[in-house]
């Protein structure tokens, strides 16, 4: 395999933007991401496009990936559609990754977008069911604060996880959002303020759970060999790994985990040749707290029963000794969700170049950033590891 290069990112900030369009929303993250090539490219020199996206506005457009490169000056292109659930444009990232290592294209792009506020309420509900069994779940009554819930009480029974220590995710991830200025939800709250928020699936709260957000996000890789003319910062793709699982929870040995990321994880890992306690910063999918305690298990960082106590502790704050969901995370960030996995490599290319949007937002020094990207409530997952350049 060739090796990748990260050469451009771009993103919009996330939100509700109900007077945008989708080709707006997309061609703002394109010109951001080829503006951020310092050396220039020319959007008519992408080889390979993959636009990731679950509801495309409310609708499932016929020819969608070729409307969003129209809007991006990427007429021409060849481009698609990816639809992997919350997962689409993690999946889409991979896709191009693929298509630039396998020597079949020099130039591609990653991107992904979402409407959610297109939709309404009721709407909502039952298109972000789908990315369940909907027969044996959403039928049966189940949502996903319903699954994501039992997974976290299983998690409490099990490890001894606290209410505290899972809500302390949201507290943390808030509060890293207020420097972040693409982030939805830029102000913090304390632990108290959070566990007072109306109950929505016990052992839930509202503060437990993302919103709906809109907004787009893009990434330009090629080869490495191409790479430096360019740019002069660069971020290599080390690894990339992927897996599935039931989609159903009740089809799985235990709910307290998610044997996709676990799979996605080793082989990342195994591409990029280190382990995780080498992995300098994270950005996981934390749609629910609970989804960010099990990642730090799924991952290899710690044990079952360390995860809320590494929590606790400041272990993954943006100043511990391995920050995750430094941006915000999905619930300070946002989640628009066909844009979330290109938006994480947005954050970690930033991070490992050294140019992130605040001095107090950067991680110093930092070589190897993982994104982790879940579709549903694990069914798919895409994990990735960035190393920056020497």
């Amino acid at each position: 395999m060739k090796r990748v290069a990260v050469v451009g990112v771009g993103q919009t900030t996330y939100g509700l933007e109900p007077e945008r369009s989708l080709k707006s929303l997309f061609a703002e993250a394109a010109s951001a991401a080829f503006a951020d090539v310092p050396k220039g490219l020319d959007p008519r020199e992408v080889e390979e496009a993959f636009i990731g996206s679950l509801s495309t506005g409310g609708s499932q457009l016929g020819n969608f990936a070729p409307l969003m490169l129209e809007s991006a000056g990427m007429v021409g292109v060849a481009g698609r559609h990816v639809e992997n659930a919350c997962a689409s444009s993690g999946f889409a990232f991979r896709d191009a990754f693929h298509a630039v290592a396998s020597g079949a294209v020099r130039i591609a792009v990653a991107g992904g977008i979402e409407k959610m506020s297109d939709l309404p309420r009721e709407r909502n509900r039952s298109w972000l069911g789908v990315s369940g069994d909907v027969e044996w779940e959403r039928l049966a009554g189940t949502n996903f604060p319903g699954i994501y819930a039992m997974m976290a009480r299983r998690h409490m029974h099990e490890f001894g996880t606290t209410k505290a220590q899972i809500t302390g995710v949201a507290v943390k991830n808030r509060s890293n959002a207020v420097s972040n200025p693409k982030a939805q939800v830029r102000k913090a709250i304390t632990l108290e303020q959070a566990l007072a928020t109306p109950n929505l699936a016990d052992p839930f709260c509202l503060a437990d759970a993302c919103g709906i957000t809109d907004g787009a996000s893009m990434v330009i890789l090629c080869d490495w060999d191409l790479a430096g003319d360019l740019t002069d910062r660069a971020v290599e793709v080390a690894g990339s790994g992927a897996g599935s699982d039931y989609v159903a929870i009740h089809d799985r040995p235990s709910v307290t985990q998610l044997p996709a990321t676990r799979k996605a994880a080793r082989q990342a890992y195994a591409q990029a040749g280190i382990e995780p306690e080498e992995i300098d910063l994270a950005e996981v999918h934390d749609c629910f707290t609970i989804g960010e305690i099990l990642a730090y298990t799924d991952l290899g960082f710690c044990s079952e029963a360390e995860a809320g106590r590494w929590l606790e502790e400041g272990v993954t704050a943006r100043n511990g000794r391995l920050p995750v969901n430094g941006s915000g995370g999905l619930i300070g960030k946002g989640h628009p969700i066909g844009a979330t996995g290109t938006g994480q490599i947005y954050e970690l290319v930033n991070q490992l170049r050294g140019t992130a949007e605040a001095p107090d937002r950067q991680i110093v020094d930092a070589r190897y950033g993982l994104a982790h990207n879940v579709g549903g409530s694990g069914g798919s997952v895409a994990v990735h590891i960035l190393k920056a350049a020497a």
